[in-house]
């Protein structure tokens, strides 16, 4: 009997122990805001579609694409070349993330380097969606959140 209670004991702990992955909690009811740095100003994004994954709650919320959110709003002015940075501050930060630049209907990925990327050298408005992931650093196929964050630039 005491052999049994032993091997059950650590059953349950193992069991407990296994399945409850720190990192797959995440704070908030909603994914953390994104906002970019342009010559030391600070500007707003937009929350496009995402899931989301709590200790309270798992949600998922589809919107419109990167253009037709940011529809009607004022693109950020920009010179041509000029370092834009993505900043969330959010722990723990996504592990995977990417940034593409939609023209004509068509997406681009964009290089990031340490969360910054050159606005482009050409005048014109131009739009982005930056996607966000936090995924299980073991199983790569298993997504706790993302989200997609839309704005628009205008190089003058």
């Amino acid at each position: 009997m005491q052999r049994f209670m032993i091997t059950f004991v650590l059953l349950i702990t193992f069991l407990i122990s296994g399945c409850s992955n720190p990192n797959t909690v995440l704070s908030g009811d909603a994914p953390p805001d994104v906002s970019l740095t342009i010559d030391d100003e600070m500007y707003g994004t937009i929350l496009g579609s995402y899931c989301w994954s709590s200790a309270r709650l798992t949600e998922c919320v589809d919107t419109a694409g990167p253009v037709e959110l940011m529809e009607g709003k004022e693109p950020i002015k920009v010179q041509s070349g000029e370092p834009i940075l993505l900043v969330m501050d959010f722990e723990p930060k996504p592990n995977n993330v990417c940034l593409s630049k939609i023209e004509n209907g068509s997406e681009t990925e964009v290089n990031l380097k340490n969360q910054t990327f050159a606005a482009p050298k050409d005048k014109g408005i131009y739009y982005y969606a930056y996607s966000v992931r936090w995924t299980d650093e073991i199983e790569e196929h298993v997504s706790y959140a993302d989200a997609f964050y839309a704005f628009a630039i205008e190089v003058q």
